[in-house]
This record gives C-alpha cells, structure tokens and sequence, in this order.
C-alpha cells in the first residue's frame, strides 16, 4: 500500500472524524491580505530602560506618541505580557537578552496586523502595580511605564484565576473560510509552504540581528511559493507571507483546512557556544521518540514559539482521538519520509547536507494525522559558510530548485503508485 494512492476506507473515515475533531487546533491568526501600510505610519518605539531591584523594578519604553496598552500575566515560564497597536520598534540591536530586578529578559514585535506585543520573562513571579502611557510633555516623549513588585506564586496564580487571562488572546480567532482555494474542480495538489517563526518569535536568538531566522526562512519560502506558481502545477498557500506571527496550531489548522498534499516548514537551525560546529541541511519527519538527542533538543526549542509570543496553552487538549490518529498516521509516516528521501535526494546537488540529513523528532508542526509533512532545516546560522549560503541569492536559486525537482518527484510517484526513488 505505501507510495500507492489507494487510502482504506477506515483511514477516511478517521480523517473525516478528524476534521471536526482536530478543529480544536485553529485559534488565533488573520489571513486575508493585509492593508499596504508605510512603516513610518505606525508610533515607533525608540528606546526602553529597566531600572530598579528584587522587590521593585520599572520597565519604560519611549514612544512617538500616547498608545492604549494591556497588560497582563501567564504563567509556566513567569511573563508578563503588554499588547498594544501596531508599533515600529528602533530599538538597539541585542536588546532585552538580558534584564535586571524581577525583569529576566523580555521580547517584542508584530503579533498580527495592526497589533504589537511586548513578552517580559519574569525572573520569579511578579504582580503588575501600575501599567499606563504618558503623554508627551516637558520636552519628554510618550512613555509606556509598567510597575512590577514581587509576589509569591501562589498569590501569582490566583490574580490570573481572579482576572481570568488566560482564554483571551490578541488575535483574533482563524476562521477557514476566511481563505478559500477555491478548486473549481482543480485537480492539482495543494502545497502549503510554512515559513517559521516571525513577528515577535525571531527564531533562535543566536542568528545575527540583521538575518534574523524568520527573515531567512520567509525569504526562501516566497521564493519557493513563486517557482511552484510559475510551474502551473500546484497550488500554494502560505502560513504566512510576512512578518507576521502565527502560532503552531494554526499552521497545523491552515494545512488541514485546506487539504493539504504536501506540508514543508522551513527554520535554520543554531548550536549554542560550546557545543562545537555543524554544517548542512537537515530534513525532519514526525516522531514521538527523537532520532537523536539534537533532534529532541531541537524539537523542544521549535516547540516553544507559542510560548516565547506569550501565549497561554494550558486549554490546549493534551490528547485528542489518540486511536484515530494512530489509524491516519501510519499511511501519512510512510509519505512523510518517502518525500523526506526525494527531498535529500535533490537537495545534496544543490546545497552541503549533514552527515545525517535524516532524523525525526515530535514537533507540533508537523502532527497533521492526514498530511505527509517535513520540516527542513537549511543549514546553521551558527556556521559562517551556511549563514553565507542562506543569505545569498544564488543559493537560494539553486536550493528552491531542489526543493520543486523533489515536489514533482513525489507527486509523479505517488500517481504512478510507488515509492519515489524505488523501481
């Protein structure tokens, strides 16, 4: 049955079952084409300054003009969370990786269209004593100012049960036929090609601040978007197409609504200091158990981007349809690798490949029970030589090019009713 296009009619009826069921997973993005909007339209924050101790610690941050603001608190990492309009931020470069009193870090960028938000990681828990926007005056610009005081994590907890911050998020609710492929009887498959990260998630922090991970892999996803469009043989639908955030489950829900034939998430990968070096593109598929101990670390950082924009999980289902899962899984694991070998196959032509290309790991991303998926590292942005492949335009010419040689190869496989590669 593997590469063969019949699918057993109790693996349809899961996935049937599974489209209600898995309906759950989509909350929280916008997709329709967002307004053309010149950057300098929107307040800009210029500057942000962190003073005080353990008990009391200020966090100002200077603006362009007065904002309306919410903040609020989350818990499982400690955070306190500030959303408010769409802002510009020129603000230095490497600012927030290290704090000072109850302020351990914090994060900030473009949550949606038209709205920003400010991450603050907490270094024990901490109630909000004051949050607020001055207005311009005494040749001061506007400031948002926000007041922490230390507290106890029992009396952290209850003030989030009492105010009740955890269902409310700031984007608004992903409806599917909000984008609608119309098929018009179109035969063609639907790719849909997952750019990582974006907006306030950068991706791994160890990229250079002027090639941020989700400016590298949006930039080959677009790339990769035109050429299949060009080819007239698929359609193509983005998670995102900007520098947008979009949170895990919806990439999932935006598959699944969809339809998807195929799913490709593309991140770069990073090696903290002193782990050493490592080179080349790696292609994931979905497992529970890792291939390798890098592969399980990796799957726990991509895994968190949900927490690192402020959201909150915990209404999250921890187990949905466990035995129709299974039933749909194991037709979509075998097309998940089968693409995943096409995909090495190609791309060693176009581009250096680690010396182990292929490894699995439980990332969230690619848990579609019904959708073959992979999610491929490009290379480290820790590597000189991969972070100049990355970044340059024939590199990434000669990279998509792989990428689409091994699209046509699977699909061509899959319609002649075999395995690509195989005889």
């Amino acid at each position: 049955m593997a590469g063969g296009l019949f699918v057993p009619m109790l693996v349809r009826a899961a996935t049937f079952v599974l489209g209600a069921i898995l309906a759950v997973f989509a909350a929280g993005a916008v997709w329709a084409a967002p307004e053309t909007r010149a950057a300098d339209d929107f307040p800009v924050a210029s500057d942000v300054r962190v003073g005080g101790d353990d008990t009391q610690t200020r966090f100002v941050v200077d603006l362009s003009a007065k904002i309306d603001i919410r903040a609020f608190t989350l818990a499982n990492p400690y955070r306190v969370v500030i959303d408010m309009p769409q802002l510009t931020f020129a603000l230095p470069a490497k600012v927030g990786e290290k704090g000072k009193g109850l302020v351990k870090a914090f994060r900030f960028g473009l949550v949606m269209q038209g709205g920003s938000r400010i991450v603050i990681d907490l270094a024990r828990p901490a109630k909000i004593e004051r949050a607020f926007v001055l207005e311009a005056a005494n040749d001061q610009p506007a400031r948002l100012v926000l007041d922490l005081g230390t507290t106890d994590r029992e009396a952290f907890m209850r003030t989030i049960a009492l105010n009740n911050r955890a269902p409310e998020r700031p984007l608004r609710k992903y409806e599917p036929n909000e984008v609608e492929v119309k098929t018009n009887g179109d035969p063609r498959p639907l790719v849909v090609i997952d750019p990582g990260h974006g907006g306030i998630d950068a991706g791994t922090r160890l990229a250079p601040s002027d090639h941020p991970e989700k400016a590298i892999v949006l930039e080959f996803g677009l790339l990769l978007r035109d050429k299949l469009e060009k080819a007239g043989k698929y359609r193509v639908v983005m998670t995102r197409f900007d520098d947008t955030f979009v949170s895990l489950p919806d990439r999932v829900a935006i598959a699944r609504d969809h339809k998807a034939a195929l799913f490709i998430s593309i991140h770069a990968d990073a090696l903290q200091r002193g782990e050493g070096d490592a080179q080349g593109a790696t292609i994931y598929t979905l497992s529970e158990t890792a291939s390798d101990a890098a592969a399980a670390r990796l799957a726990e950082n991509e895994n968190r981007a949900d927490v690192i924009a402020g959201l909150d999980l915990s209404a999250e289902p921890n187990d949905v349809a466990d035995i129709l899962i299974d039933l749909a899984k194991r037709e979509t694991k075998t097309f998940s690798v089968q693409f995943a070998r096409a995909l090495i196959g190609e791309l060693k032509n176009a581009t250096k490949l680690h010396p182990q290309p292929l490894r699995s790991a439980g990332f969230v991303v690619l848990r579609a029970p019904d959708i073959p998926s992979v999610l491929v590292e490009l290379g480290y942005v820790t590597n000189r030589q991969d972070l100049k492949s990355m970044t340059s335009d024939a590199w990434r010419v000669r990279a998509t090019d792989a990428v689409v040689q091994a699209i046509d190869s699977f699909f061509t496989a899959r319609t002649a009713g075999k395995a690509p590669g195989r005889n």
